[in-house]
């Protein structure tokens, strides 16, 4: 027995699959999304006879609540797309369904999802132009940057928390400088960050402020900042840092009890600076035996062949390093395992260069919160990595470390 099927539509539908099967797909996907908009306006409609207390049509006496009519509403769903809902209304308008939240235009999880997505690298606009083909319509940036709000007490709540539960015995300091939208124009904004060192050796994104990091008096409202959240200044035994001006001194007023480390990295740039092209390996080599002698005294003695040997010809860059030299060579007070975590800021570097990698795609950051959001994800990422590595764990590599120092950067006396 031959069926034969003569309904329009559906005769319709299947010409259309067979001249262009992969259409199917976008038919189903539409016949979903029409089924799951009928689905939540019955359960709104449901929904609303509980509120009433009786079945449509039914009357009784008294002043009682009635419906009246509904409105259209779009909302998106997760793995859906956007669907249209008829929401209904009572006559009293005290009826609030609780199907979809009030004011927005997406699930929960969408929102999370552009959130995370946005947190990974993926810049509004980007998100705007993927999301119409990835959920059926498109989110703009201001949708993007409101879904993000639901973060922003959860980074400030990180930003504020407790520094008292694990002492802090060494501090990493820098700045980093992001393009931000500030109002209506575009300013470069720096933003101070410290990286503490706990007694176990584990490395954590201590703060995180907005600021001018050539200023003395922010870097102390900075440090007077972690106090206040608890951080205690009496367990401070170093403080990593380039010559950011004034912050040397504003952290021995807020420390007392610690001493400072200057990067060897920058300080070795300042004073390459001052030499000629065709002297700079030369320099650079006896650079690195001076920091990388096997004791403070070896290290000065290697300071006075230095000395002696460019004085006449370079005594700008001699200078230089004359001016930081006791300040390059603090770290050797410290156990000798850590040693080599601790003559340069390159575990801050690290995590700015990490900060700019992020925010690259993005080329203005749109505000302090969002700066803030972003800064915060990444620090928490990066400390996740460094539980593998805490400094002052590679006793068992010394010999090796020793070995090349030895052989690569070390003048043979």
């Amino acid at each position: 027995m031959r069926v034969e099927i003569s309904v329009p539509e559906v005769v319709s539908m299947f010409k259309e699959i067979q001249e262009q099967p992969e259409r199917i797909f976008e038919m189903i996907r539409v016949e979903i999304r029409e089924n799951v908009g009928e689905y939540l306006s019955k359960l709104m409609d449901m929904e609303l006879t509980r509120f009433l207390g009786r079945e449509r049509y039914e009357h009784r006496q008294g002043n009682i609540d009635h419906r009246n009519g509904s409105y259209d509403r779009n909302f998106t769903l997760k793995g859906i797309g956007e669907v249209q809902v008829e929401v209904p209304r009572d006559r009293k308008g005290e009826f609030k369904t609780e199907v979809i939240p009030r004011s927005k235009r997406y699930e929960r999880e969408l929102r999370q999802d552009l959130s995370m997505m946005f947190l990974t690298g993926v810049s509004t606009r980007t998100l705007s132009m993927m999301s119409e083909r990835l959920i059926g319509r498109k989110i703009s940036p201001s949708e993007v940057s409101n879904a993000n709000k639901e973060l922003i007490d959860a980074v400030e709540k990180w930003r504020e928390r407790d520094l008292s539960e694990e002492p802090i015995k060494y501090m990493f300091l820098d700045g980093v400088n992001f393009d931000m939208r500030i109002d209506k124009s575009i300013e470069k904004v720096p933003v101070l960050v410290a990286i503490g060192v706990t007694e176990t050796g584990h490395k954590r994104v201590l703060g995180l402020q907005a600021g001018d990091k050539e200023s003395a008096p922010t870097w102390r409202q900075f440090f007077k900042d972690l106090k206040r959240r608890g951080l205690d200044g009496s367990n401070m035994v170093l403080g990593v840092m380039d010559g950011l001006p004034g912050l040397e001194k504003v952290f021995k007023e807020e420390f007392p009890k610690a001493k400072v480390q200057r990067c060897q990295v920058h300080v070795s740039r300042n004073v390459l600076a001052k030499v000629p092209k065709k002297l700079k390996k030369a320099v650079a080599d006896d650079l690195r035996s001076i920091f990388y002698a096997s004791s403070k005294d070896k290290a000065m003695e290697f300071f006075g062949i230095f000395k002696e040997k460019w004085e006449k010809d370079l005594p700008s860059a001699v200078k230089c390093l004359g001016n930081s030299i006791e300040a390059c060579l603090t770290f050797f007070i410290r156990p000798e395992e850590e040693w080599i975590s601790l003559r340069t800021t390159n575990v801050i570097e690290r995590l700015n260069k990490e900060f700019k990698r992020r925010t690259k795609s993005m080329e203005i950051v749109a505000g302090e919160n969002a700066c803030y959001m972003l800064l915060a994800f990444i620090s928490l990422k990066m400390e996740v990595h460094w539980r593998t590595s805490p400094i002052g764990k590679v006793r068992k590599n010394l010999p090796f470390f020793k070995k090349l120092v030895d052989e690569n950067f070390t003048q043979k006396t």
